[in-house]
């Protein structure tokens, strides 16, 4: 759903498509593949527990959220 033959920033969308793939349970082994590769569910909401100090990862929880 975020490739097409002109796409350019697909690489932008990588982060959140693995994201997608791994919190919806696989039909074959009926769990998360997020589970099957760590052996614990996927950790779902984002806090940031100390402001300003991790910009990328504020940045990442303010497109989540967006999205």
């Amino acid at each position: 759903m975020f490739i097409n033959h002109r796409q350019k920033q697909w690489p932008e969308w990588l982060g959140t498509t693995e994201f997608a793939y791994n919190n919806k349970v696989n039909t074959s082994t009926k769990v998360l593949p997020f589970k099957a590769n760590n052996g614990r569910d996927l950790r779902m909401g984002f806090k940031l527990r100390k402001k300003g100090k991790y910009k990328e990862a504020e940045k990442f929880v303010k497109t989540m959220k967006r999205i």
